[in-house]
């Protein structure tokens, strides 16, 4: 089904993370975070296979010691993905994890310290074509926004980037994006929306420690898709309490819920009711299970009975409306009738069929 309405992004500069281009007219990126201990190098290189296997772009790793240092050295040899490395503090591990060949350094220059440890940061950053990212939290705004704005407020936060905009301005360094993230959805997006009007740095989008997979999926859906249906936004990451693959899975659907990026299945389906003519959601519960490593785009309807089924189905590559006999759609035109049993085993098939016939654009 074609698209309705065309989203108009913010234009920003364009950075690169490894092979990742973000901002411009670059397609926005998703990310997820490991949470294993990085010192476990065969843990997270287990982890990182499956975040990038669920069609992430990019993968961030904290390095809270110089033990997790060398131990991203060796994960760094191994991964296939762009890492970027989390890092709070201590300016040396910094320096370390860009001589190992970091894709960018997620810091805050403010909390790095001296002067001259943060040139030497910014240095290395330089000397290896290594972007940063400037990360605000509102749980972690400094003493003195604090004291000032007594609670955490849009306008401390974007104070708060300010600074941290200032000192890599002063040291002629612009490879960087911003993140202003709060887990309150208002604060988060008028935060957002406040920076994004002063500056054309890329913008890193989440909404911070959202909760579990179904309260944070829901805030993260809200919160992002209220900036990213006003064109900003550059690269998202959903933070839940789950597993890292479901972030990116999230962070997708929520993409082409808007029409900004087609990545894997879109699957229609109806909620059912009692006019259904076959078990629409344990349909539905297995067809997506199956289809999970499809990465092309490819829009599947799967509609349980005549009322809306043949009007869904045939918008879309394949689909099936439930009926007496069940039929199934494919580009728009009836294919086949089809029983209950073989519902499943049809639909995934059609649809695998679709792609190899389509591969580039469907």
């Amino acid at each position: 089904m074609k698209a309705t309405h065309t989203i108009i992004r913010r234009k920003s500069r364009q950075i690169f993370v490894g092979n990742v281009a973000i901002g411009g007219d670059a397609p926005i990126s998703v990310q997820s975070m490991t949470n294993t201990l990085t010192t476990d190098v065969k843990a997270t290189l287990k982890q990182i296979a499956a975040i990038e296997k669920a069609g992430a772009d990019l993968v961030r790793i904290s390095i809270p010691t110089m033990e997790a240092a060398e131990a991203f050295k060796e994960i760094k040899k191994q991964a296939n993905i762009p890492l970027i490395t989390d890092i709070h503090f201590d300016y040396k591990i910094a320096l370390k994890v860009a001589e190992y060949g970091a894709d960018c350094l997620r810091i805050n220059p403010g909390n790095i310290g001296r002067e001259d440890r943060v040139c030497e940061v910014v240095a290395a950053a330089k000397d290896h074509g290594i972007p940063i990212r400037i990360g605000v939290n509102a749980g972690s705004l400094e003493k003195d926004l604090q004291k000032k704005y007594t609670e955490p407020t849009p306008e401390a936060m974007v104070e708060s980037a300010f600074r941290h905009i200032d000192i890599l301005d002063k040291l002629n360094f612009d490879n960087f994006k911003i993140s202003l993230k709060a887990s309150e959805i208002f604060m988060t997006v008028f935060a957002y929306k406040q920076l994004a009007s002063q500056i054309d740095n890329p913008l890193h989008l989440g909404i911070t420690e959202a909760g579990s997979l179904r309260s944070g999926t829901v805030k993260s859906a809200i919160g992002l898709g209220l900036l990213l249906s006003e064109g900003i936004g550059d690269t998202i990451r959903v933070s839940l309490a789950s597993d890292p693959v479901d972030e990116v899975r999230v962070g997708f659907d929520i993409l082409k819920s808007l029409n900004l990026r087609q990545k894997g299945v879109n699957l229609i389906a109806c909620p059912s009711c009692s006019r259904q003519k076959f078990d629409v959601i344990k349909v539905v519960n297995e067809l997506e299970a199956r289809l999970e490593d499809i990465t092309q785009p490819i829009d599947a309807a799967v509609i349980g009975c005549v009322v809306n089924g043949p009007g869904e189905a045939k918008a879309v590559s394949v689909g099936l409306t439930g009926g007496e006999p069940n039929l199934i759609y494919v580009d728009g035109k009836t294919d086949q009738k089809i029983s209950n049993e073989d519902l499943v085993d049809v639909l995934e098939a059609k649809i695998r069929a679709q792609l190899k016939l389509n591969p580039d654009n469907l």
